[in-house]
């Protein structure tokens, strides 16, 4: 369902209610159908567009910022900016790959904000959110936790590629177009992300093991 709320500015705007998705009988049953309810404001298109990409745009974040707080308020503005901006989608069935990169826009500004406030701290494995996993031990979780702590020192554009590229397995081309830049800037980009986690992943016992048994950052 999507309804009016006060956003933090004040004023009124569209605000998805995430936790309340149900299967829908609706004619939007391919993005070209969806796009065109979109444009038109329709309420069953709205709520489809949530029903069918909410857990994507979920994942994608999830991938850059790991397990945070903040992910429901995030999923909502994703939907906010994209029902905001649809003028800029130019073509109905690229509808996935522009959504995720206002879902990249929407975590790059969350991450610039938290930079600002300095809210990103190397913390203490006390103070990290818990990571739901069923079958991993103990000892993966905890890497998990440490790999998102040392992520929380690159700078934003960098963790972003960084996540996308290593974590998400993107393409090249894929990463590009979800931030926006050249191929060429989002290899410079990689190129540099990586030189900055193994740097500081290697000054963790427990990472700099867990890289050792991998190909991508072993020592030669």
């Amino acid at each position: 369902m999507v309804v009016l709320q006060r956003n933090r500015a004040g004023s009124l705007a569209p605000v998805v209610s995430i936790n309340s998705r149900q299967a829908l009988a609706s004619p939007y049953d391919d993005d070209t159908r969806l796009v065109a309810g979109l444009h038109e404001s329709n309420p069953a298109a709205m709520d489809a567009f949530v029903e069918r990409y909410a857990d994507y745009v979920e994942r994608v974040l999830a991938r850059i910022l790991g397990i945070d707080a903040e992910l429901p308020d995030l999923v909502n503005d994703v939907f906010v900016n994209a029902l905001g901006s649809l003028h800029t989608l130019r073509v109905a069935n690229l509808l996935r790959p522009w959504l995720r990169s206002v879902t990249v826009f929407v975590a790059r500004g969350c991450l610039r904000r938290r930079r600002r406030r300095r809210w990103l701290t190397f913390l203490r494995d006390e103070e990290l959110p818990e990571v739901p996993s069923y079958d991993a031990p103990a000892s993966a979780t905890t890497a998990l936790k440490r790999l998102y702590s040392v992520l929380g020192t690159l700078p934003p554009d960098e963790r972003i590629v960084f996540a996308l590229r290593f974590i998400d397995e993107m393409e090249l081309g894929e990463i590009a177009d979800a931030c926006g830049v050249s191929r060429t800037t989002i290899k410079r980009r990689v190129r540099k992300a990586e030189d900055l986690f193994t740097r500081e992943a290697r000054k963790d016992p427990l990472l700099s093991e867990w890289m050792a048994k991998g190909d991508r950052w072993n020592e030669s």
